[in-house]
């Protein structure tokens, strides 16, 4: 069985198919140039230098080129990295390019039918209406948008992975707190991410739109669901909707995170926490992959720039 990314240990030579997910032209302090790139396949990513590059090279081996990598894994700065002997460059016409892009680990069409069994718990008609409503909008983007540029879930897939994730766990803390009106809290889970469809571009080179940057993926949401209250004829002055909304305005925790109000009801405070639960356990989990048993992995720079240890 051929290895893929994560297999390698350090100081092992690697030779393999990989397509490329970053390219940047860059010129270093010697006054040479260079390509900063990120390599990956379905196991993962690395990343390394193409050293003497010229203006041909960066235009050869740009985003999305798949190519035949071939050097030695190495840590810099704690950090594994692929010190690249040869680069070449492969026919994307005669490769499968699925085996080069990070997918859900579960199959879009189970997604979908978890997700028609999720909106059932929605009770409340208003919410309801609305998640259904943006849900069949934007079904082709929710299930091939990542989660984010860099830090968790960034893969085919990865927001409706990331956000059914969220919604089990909502269904689990619902059943052991009664209090806990289960209907929020899962249209909360739902919708709380909805907005990196138009925040983000794209699943292999993933970057912020123009209204990602301007805005970002909560007043993108929000405004969503203004519209989708509109088009529906539901109340936006009511109760129900304010507290949708700010199940979504709050759901990142703090002023300095992003949102323009903290939690102030239960809800929007459990679904602050599930959420920085899932997306820290994607972040370790990712690290972890690409660690030797018995040893630390690279900083991680979304979890206050800790290490952890993998332990067999």
């Amino acid at each position: 069985m051929p290895k893929h990314i994560v297999d390698f240990n350090n100081g092992e030579n690697m030779s393999l198919e990989v397509i490329i997910k970053r390219s940047d032209f860059r010129l270093a302090k010697n006054g040479k140039n260079f390509l900063s790139l990120v390599f990956e396949d379905k196991s993962g990513q690395i990343p390394g230098k193409y050293w003497d590059a010229s203006e041909e090279d960066a235009k050869k081996f740009h985003v999305g080129a798949v190519v035949q990598l071939e050097g030695r894994r190495d840590l810099y700065q704690g950090k594994p990295q692929i010190n690249i002997t040869r680069l070449g460059l492969l026919d994307t016409e005669t490769v499968d390019m699925s085996q080069f892009v990070q997918t859900a680990p579960m199959k879009q069409k189970d997604m979908e039918a978890e997700f028609d069994d999720v909106f059932l718990q929605i009770t409340n008609g208003s919410w309801n209406r609305i998640v259904r409503y943006l849900f069949k909008k934007y079904h082709d983007q929710f299930f091939t948008s990542a989660a984010a540029k860099t830090n968790h879930h960034d893969f085919q897939g990865g927001l409706a992975f990331h956000t059914l994730s969220m919604v089990r766990m909502a269904e689990s803390i619902s059943d052991q707190y009664s209090q806990i009106n289960r209907a929020l809290l899962i249209a909360g889970a739902c919708l709380h991410d909805f907005g990196k469809i138009i925040e983000l571009t794209g699943s292999l080179d993933i970057e912020y739109t123009f209204e990602g940057n301007m805005l970002g993926h909560i007043t993108i949401i929000d405004e969503e669901i203004v519209k989708a209250a509109q088009q529906l004829d539901i109340n936006l002055d009511s109760e129900d909707m304010i507290l949708l909304r700010h199940m979504i305005l709050s759901h990142h925790g703090l002023l300095e995170y992003g949102s323009p109000e903290r939690p102030k009801i239960l809800e929007a405070e459990v679904l602050h926490n599930i959420d920085m639960m899932d997306a820290s356990i994607n972040m370790i989990t990712k690290a972890l992959k690409k660690t030797e048993d018995g040893k630390f992995s690279e900083r991680i720079f979304g979890l206050d720039n800790r290490a952890f240890y993998k332990h067999s």
